[in-house]
């Protein structure tokens, strides 16, 4: 079952169809439990059509980032800030009982499915993040998750590792979307995340990984997210990526970025 906010409206989408929500507003929906009955409830009305105009699932909602919870990720950080001494610095956090969490966006921020996401004009080494992105309402449970592009400045992060928000923190650098996966239960091991990135309709880059490969659990996120922090709108937490393009590549205007994840469907953005 999943959840989209839309031109039309709040809808719910059940096996090919789709219901309106009846709802105060989308930030209530995080206010407190309740939300996969809601959504349940809402399917034994009338279908309508499909919406027109897919948008960002986010309102007030702030976006938070797990990072270094992949060995590709830290083997890339490491890489990239070898020179500034900070390699050593990275495979601490990996292995580090307490994980990295950092603010990403805050929701007026957030580009939707099909819009345009930004590079640094002071950066030469830019990346797409994908990252399965965790749904998370006002009383820290898990109600769902989606796909999530942590757009990154792996130059000006590999200078010194205190630059992490210039790095990550810009206008344009995250993209949420297409919709959120409702769940119940534990998020399966087996999940795929795949990333594509094409330019001049060639595939430049490609490639996958699996939820298997995440070393911390989504929960163990959530808990030290909201350990000393309250969120009344809920929030969404990116739990870091496996997939890092090789340290010769660099995103360019133009460029298609799309992201799959098994269940969730596509995000696909334009860099601009």
């Amino acid at each position: 079952m999943k959840l989209y906010r839309t031109g039309d409206g709040i809808l719910v989408e059940e096996g090919g169809s789709f219901f309106a929500l009846k709802v105060e507003s989308w930030d209530a929906l995080f206010r407190e439990p309740g939300l996969l009955e809601r959504a349940r409830h809402a399917c034994g009305g009338s279908a309508i059509p499909a919406p027109t105009a897919v948008l960002a699932p986010v309102v007030s909602q702030e976006v938070w980032a797990a990072g270094v919870t992949y060995y590709r990720s830290r083997s890339a950080r490491i890489q990239e800030s070898k020179d500034s001494g900070g390699g050593t610095f990275y495979d601490r956090v990996y292995a580090a009982e307490r994980p990295e969490l950092f603010f990403k966006a805050a929701g007026k921020r957030v580009v939707g499915p099909r819009g345009m996401v930004r590079i640094r004009s002071d950066a030469h080494w830019s990346v797409p993040e994908p990252e399965l992105t965790l749904v998370i309402n006002a009383a820290g449970e898990i109600v769902g998750t989606t796909i999530g592009n942590d757009m990154s400045s792996r130059d000006i992060e590999g200078e010194n590792p205190l630059y992490l928000p210039q790095a990550k923190v810009y206008s344009g650098s995250c993209a949420i979307g297409p919709c959120i996966l409702l769940t119940d239960g534990p998020i399966a091991k087996s999940t795929g995340i795949r990333l594509e990135i094409e330019r001049a309709k060639s595939i430049v880059f490609a490639g996958s990984t699996t939820l298997a490969e995440l070393k911390r659990r989504p929960e163990e996120l959530v808990e030290y997210l909201f350990r000393e922090t309250s969120f009344p709108d809920g929030a969404l937490l990116m739990t870091g990526t496996g997939v890092v393009p090789g340290d010769e590549f660099t995103l360019q205007t133009g460029d298609s970025i799309r992201i799959e994840i098994d269940g969730i469907g596509t995000l696909e953005n334009v860099v601009s």
